[in-house]
């Protein structure tokens, strides 16, 4: 008995350290190291993949007053060391998809027998992608493209490496190799959105919206996934309005709304912002436009927008003429401040010009001077407004002027007995505004004192034992 058994111990061991070779193509080695590259190194590293990818997106901010990108990515114009990561997620993910590849690869005579190992260099190039490091990225999707050009990651492949040469700049060669792909290649719905969104990104890169177009329309159309639906179908609004089909473009922003819940309440909202802005205030019905954006107002989970919504409200009523009520949705718009920069600089800007056409020149230098705190410095706006700023110094100064030699003016016109009540009653302000400096000064000193003698008391106990 015991000889069988130890026969038998020696047999699967045999057999173990045969299906442990990585020299050797069998039927046992290939699902060995597939299963263990899927099962253990791989899913870990995708796990930190999808980690990294999350923190990218909690960080991500939208900038609706450009044309989104497809990708919610943003890059650091920071150059990097080689070897150098900016997340540890996806510097993690690279190493698990790189001891896959030492130790699971079955690569004999020009071929891998490891199906799990295309899939590991997929995650190696995209790890890379993300953590902005683009040539190594670039070194990993051509590795698939050349040894494994059966794989069913292949389409998959290029794509990524589309999207790797555009953010390297090379759009047209980006271009070239997805028109190649689209015309030769069978593609799935997955695939089909992927490569159609990349090929608009490099359009719109190049400026070329038009070209841009059918393909956005063809992502947004071919997508599953409901966040990129609604965002696809939000650049596409986008795309018309810049070429300015409005009709068109609300069509896509009505698209946009109608997800609804099923997309990222921003895209919803700032759809029906953007409808707003393409209002025709002559041919279509204002009432209804107001009543959407009071119904928007109330709703509570719009609440994260009011500073949006509110500066809409604010461009319905200027353009009715109420201009009152105009200037105090824009002050609302600047009270629920959220985190939008630009918005808040156009609310101060328009209430600039507001107070410029009625004559109220230091008013509105005051406005165009908060402008300037929320425009990046040296930028096209900031000098724009800076030298509009600059040229009402002198009216300002001026105005100052007329306004004291109106005082004088009218001083003089008085009688004896209305000069004596106007001092008198001046004089009389000035004394309160005096003895209410005062006050305020001792009430400080006091304050000071008291905080000092507190300081010198615990001092005090704290230095005498217990």
């Amino acid at each position: 008995m015991k000889g069988k058994y130890t026969i038998t111990l020696i047999l699967l061991a045999v057999v173990v350290l045969t299906a442990c070779s990585r020299k050797k193509n069998t039927f046992m080695s290939r699902n060995f190291h597939a299963v263990t590259a899927e099962y253990n190194t791989l899913y870990n590293g995708e796990l930190a993949f999808e980690n990294g990818k999350e923190q990218l997106a909690l960080t991500y901010r939208d900038n609706f007053w450009e044309i989104l990108p497809v990708e919610r990515i943003q890059l650091d114009e920071e150059s990097m060391l080689p070897g150098d990561s900016k997340n540890p997620d996806f510097n993690r993910a690279e190493e698990k998809s790189a001891k896959a590849i030492q130790k699971h690869a079955i690569y004999i005579d020009g071929k891998e027998y490891n199906p799990q190992i295309d899939e590991a260099y997929m995650l190696l190039g995209k790890s890379r992608y993300y953590d902005q490091r683009f040539v190594p990225a670039l070194d990993a999707f051509n590795f698939i493209l050349n040894k494994y050009p059966t794989s069913n990651n292949i389409n998959r492949a290029k794509v990524w490496k589309a999207k790797t040469n555009i953010r390297l700049k090379n759009e047209d060669v980006a271009l070239e190799e997805l028109q190649d792909m689209f015309k030769n290649a069978e593609l799935d719905d997955a695939e089909l959105a992927d490569g159609a969104a990349i090929m608009a990104q490099a359009y719109i890169n190049l400026d070329s919206i038009e070209e841009a177009v059918p393909y956005i329309k063809m992502a947004s159309e071919y997508v599953q996934d409901n966040e990129l639906k609604g965002r696809y179908a939000y650049i596409k609004g986008q795309l018309y309005n810049r070429l300015g089909q409005k009709d068109s473009a609300n069509m896509a922003f009505d698209e946009v709304i109608e997800l609804n819940r099923k997309s990222p309440r921003a895209y919803m909202i700032n759809a029906y912002i953007a409808k707003a802005k393409n209002f025709n205030y002559d041919k279509e019905d204002r009432i209804a436009l107001l009543e959407l954006l009071q119904d928007l107002e109330k709703n509570r989970e719009n609440r994260p927008f009011l500073d949006k919504i509110y500066n809409q409200m604010g461009e319905y009523y200027r353009s009715t003429k109420n201009i009152d009520t105009a200037v105090m949705f824009y002050n609302r718009s600047i009270k629920n401040f959220k985190e939008d920069r630009v918005l808040q600089s156009v609310n101060y800007q328009t209430l600039a010009e507001i107070n410029f056409d009625a004559a109220e020149y230091k008013n509105a230098g005051a406005y165009y001077d908060s402008t300037l705190t929320f425009l990046e410095e040296n930028t096209r706006p900031w000098r724009r407004v800076k030298k509009k700023r600059e040229n009402l110094d002198d009216v300002i100064k001026y105005e100052d002027i007329a306004t004291t030699n109106d005082s004088i003016l009218q001083l003089a016109t008085m009688t004896e007995a209305q000069q004596l009540a106007y001092f008198t009653e001046y004089t009389r302000k000035l004394k309160e505004q005096a003895i209410a400096d005062s006050i305020a000064n001792v009430q400080q000193e006091k304050r000071i004192a008291n905080k000092e003698f507190y300081k010198k008391q615990g001092k005090a106990t704290g230095n005498n034992p217990q």
